[in-house]
């Protein structure tokens, strides 16, 4: 639906969309442009409560406080935003579960995706015998058939989640009118309509995401035991949920009606933003966590790898995600863990890394199973390891094991990817997301993975994604498709694979492959 929202003279002067991305630490802000160029860009912190080992909760009211502060500085930047804002559009962190009454309240806090307190009640959810790779033969089967994959076995996705309240907060499942996604929140808060959009609703497991079937499906829904009146209706990304209410409009300052559009999950957007949306072609993703990720014709899945393609929120078009939990989180560790920096500010960490040159060959090897993983191997309980580790070793040692463990990881998970039929091997690779600013790190997942990596604005890939969902609503795109060529310009870094670091890389992954399988099996 295109042109809904404000109405009057001056529409022709509202040429800015104002799209937020919602973090795991913040919210990243912008205005763009019709030719998606970023005029003002904002970050604002909000906290994340680790209550107990393996829980993550956030306030959804820090997420709306810090969007209205962001709003405020874009303001500060841009004095007429208001009157040039053409449209508010929201991306967002996936995988989390708001409780939400009748008129949106939450009540507890969010549940979000780093949280892993359901892993053992997701594995009895997916087990049983006959078993295929953790999962009961017939549950996969139907999992598979009609959703095109099946909840993971670390209880990081929404189902286990939901069974985790319904279970040991009965009385907040019984009171919940919806259970929604972070964004989904974000979008009741702003119009009072409670949507989501196929992407989050993929990953509840409970959607059918065979083409010309698509929605909600009341036979995997009935099989989880979760009430279909507790979901959200889902749209497409590109659609207007409503305008601005009124007391929405004036915390945020902005003017009443406008148009919010629908958005997407982080990675959804992300894809979108990093400008690789031929079929078959890749982005990497290095922020909190890690992804590999890309558009493809046809549904895909590799059920013993853990990832597959969901529908992607425009058009239900198959995106083909393989997540790793660690990356920007790890750097941030090691840098806390030798003393090198004062907080997880990208100046910090800049100074943390600075002048620890590249890899040596006895350095330490790294994995970077902090919290878990999820591509290739889905199992929460793995943790971190450094192998090899002397009397030799200093600081610097570490810190460049560290990076180079989440390039050698993100190998490991390309190694399976790139499997599949369709995937382009012979064309740059995007990287965007926040750690893609360390320039050692660039270069160590260029030689890791032979490919030449690109990073061009990477801290503003999802609002750049997120803001052509919103052009393509508004008229100024045909689809997001064609937006592509306004996101592949601009100013990049280029790093090409050199011989000397992929030959290390080389001799590092083998025999980091010799002992992984025995790392693995130390935590089961």
């Amino acid at each position: 639906m295109r042109d809904a929202g404000i109405a009057g003279a001056g529409r022709s002067a509202r040429d800015l969309v104002i799209a937020a991305d919602f973090g795991t630490s913040g919210v990243k802000l912008a205005a763009l442009d019709r030719s998606l160029a970023l005029k003002a860009v904002a970050m604002r912190a909000y906290p994340l409560s680790l209550p107990a080992s393996g829980q993550a909760e956030q306030a959804p009211a820090d997420w709306w406080k810090a969007l209205a502060e962001g709003i405020a500085d874009l303001r500060g930047l841009i004095p007429d935003l208001a009157e040039r804002a053409a449209a508010l559009v929201f991306c967002a962190q996936m995988c989390g579960v708001v409780a939400s009454d009748a008129s949106g309240a939450p009540l507890r806090p969010a549940i979000v995706w780093l949280d892993k307190r359901a892993g053992t009640m997701s594995r009895q959810m997916n087990g049983g015998f006959p078993s295929l790779a953790g999962y009961r033969l017939d549950k996969l089967l139907a999992w598979t058939r009609i959703a095109n994959g099946a909840p993971s076995h670390n209880g990081m996705d929404p189902p286990a989640k939901m069974l985790w309240l319904k279970q040991f907060e009965p009385d907040v499942f019984a009171g919940a009118h919806k259970l929604l996604d972070v964004k989904d929140w974000l979008l009741n808060r702003a119009t009072g309509r409670f949507v989501t959009t196929a992407d989050s609703a993929n990953l509840t497991w409970m959607m059918d995401t065979r083409k010309g079937r698509e929605g909600w499906s009341a036979y995997l829904a009935g099989r989880l035991g979760i009430p279909l009146d507790k979901l959200p209706e889902i749209v497409d990304g590109t659609e207007t949920v409503g305008g601005l209410l009124a007391d929405a409009a004036t915390e945020l300052g902005l003017e009443p009606g406008l148009p919010v559009i629908a958005g997407a999950g982080d990675v959804a957007a992300t894809a979108i933003g990093s400008g690789a949306m031929a079929d078959g072609e890749l982005h990497a993703y290095a922020g909190t966590s890690a992804w590999l990720s890309g558009f493809f014709p046809s549904r895909r899945i590799d059920i013993f790898h853990s990832f597959a393609t969901i529908s992607s929120s425009v058009g239900y078009r198959p995106l083909l995600i393989a997540t790793q939990e660690s990356a920007g989180t790890a750097f941030a560790w090691a840098a806390r863990l030798t003393g090198g920096a004062e907080g997880d500010t990208d100046s910090a960490l800049a100074r943390a890394y600075e002048g620890i040159g590249p890899v040596r060959a006895d350095d330490p090897l790294f994995v970077p199973w902090l919290a878990g993983e999820r591509v290739p191997v889905d199992d929460d309980r793995l943790r971190g390891v450094f192998y090899g580790l002397g009397m030799q070793h200093e600081r610097s040692a570490l810190l460049r094991s560290v990076l180079e463990g989440v390039a050698l990881n993100m190998r490991w998970a390309l190694s399976k990817v790139s499997k599949q039929r369709g995937v382009l091997a012979d064309v740059p690779l995007p990287l965007v997301g926040g750690a893609a600013v360390n320039p050692l790190f660039a270069q160590g997942l260029a030689d890791a993975l032979k490919r030449r990596v690109e990073v061009r604005a990477p801290r503003h890939a999802g609002v750049r994604g997120a803001a052509a969902i919103a052009g393509t609503n508004l008229g100024w795109f045909d689809s997001v498709e064609a937006a592509a060529p306004a996101l592949a310009t601009g100013p990049a870094e280029i790093y090409d694979p050199q011989h000397e670091g992929m030959v290390l890389s080389d001799a590092r992954s083998a025999m980091l492959e010799r002992h992984r399988s025995r790392l693995i099996a130390l935590y089961r």
